[in-house]
């Protein structure tokens, strides 16, 4: 298999692409503070985006397939208050990728990162976010390992549009397996070839278009602007053939029986890649789970309602904060 073991697509911008479209969200998430900087990660040179003060309850959100950190700003807006730590995955966005990107190299990963940037505080609990693919990630990050002990330890979970349908079964299976013949064509390629194909614009406009539902005019088109801009950037063509082999084998419900933690679940009702009663059944397979739905949102509830995601979140953490209060009490 050709493969380009350089830069990849980063930071290529298309002669005469016209300026970014300003986001909807800039006021709010202007008005946090903001960090950057690189870890080392199990030997993977790590991006790593920080949001609001350091010193408030930690969230880190691990975002989807051919995302970056860009991808969950939105609803790191709507969340003042809390220290919001996005890194951008293995492979995407600034960071170097995975030798082979499994899902259980990227659950390895993740585990890693959040005893790097957020131990375990007496009093202080976590909560780790995982979008679309990032669900899968952090599911199998979470999962309990052989030892009986949480893979993230007391970390509460939120998985937003998660994905509980297998990609290679039922209804998505024709889908599934034409884009993963897109994806090894893209890696076969003469690199040229294989990286116009990757970033060809009719492409990423119709995946775009697919997962977009917002009726409002300007917000569509600065999602799509977002799509342009940011899902094209990964570290190698190998890189992105190997996540979405990993993103269609695997589903957050093979783990769920496994993860002990809370979980709180943020589904929407016209999400075309988890059909809602899927969603339901994925429920009932955590031990301690709970679902939220929001109406008239598809896949991309990240951009168009992180406010309501955010409230979501807001309830979640507090409700375990509260439920936490009389033991502390007590001991």
């Amino acid at each position: 298999m050709a493969e380009d073991h350089g830069g990849g697509a980063r930071g290529r911008r298309r002669a005469g692409a016209r300026e970014p479209i300003e986001s909807p969200y800039r006021a709010l998430l202007g008005a946090l503070p903001r960090r950057e900087r690189e870890l080392d990660v199990d030997g993977v040179r790590t991006s790593v985006f920080e949001y609001g003060p350091e010193d408030a309850p930690a969230v880190v959100f691990v975002h989807g397939f051919r995302g970056d950190h860009h991808g969950l700003e939105p609803v790191a807006a709507h969340l003042p208050g809390f220290r919001i730590i996005a890194p951008d995955l293995p492979g995407f966005g600034a960071s170097d990728a995975l030798e082979h990107a499994t899902i259980d190299a990227y659950a390895s990963w993740l585990r890693a990162f959040v005893r790097a940037v957020a131990p375990e505080r007496p009093g202080r609990r976590l909560t780790v976010l995982g979008h679309s693919f990032g669900s899968i990630v952090v599911a199998h990050a979470a999962a309990r390992g052989p030892d009986g002990a949480p893979g993230l330890g007391g970390a509460a979970i939120v998985l937003v549009n998660p994905i509980a349908t297998p990609a290679l079964a039922g209804a998505n299976r024709l889908g599934s397996l034409l884009a993963l013949g897109y994806y090894r064509a893209a890696a076969a390629l003469p690199e040229a070839a294989g990286l116009a194909v990757l970033g060809a614009p009719p492409i990423v406009r119709g995946m775009s278009a697919f997962m977009a539902k917002t009726r409002d005019p300007a917000l569509k088109r600065w999602i799509h602007d977002q799509h342009d801009r940011y899902f094209s950037r990964y570290a190698s063509r190998r890189a992105v053939l190997e996540a979405f082999e990993a993103s269609i084998r695997h589903t957050v419900g093979e783990v769920a029986s496994r993860i002990a933690q809370p979980v709180q679940l943020i589904a929407a009702d016209r999400d075309d890649i988890t059909p809602l009663a899927h969603q339901h059944r994925l429920r009932s397979l955590f031990p301690d789970a709970r679902l939220a739905v929001l109406t008239g949102v598809g896949h991309l509830v990240h951009y168009e309602q992180p406010r309501q995601a955010a409230a979501i979140i807001r309830r979640f953490v507090a409700e375990l904060a509260d439920a936490a209060a009389p033991e502390a009490d007590e001991r």
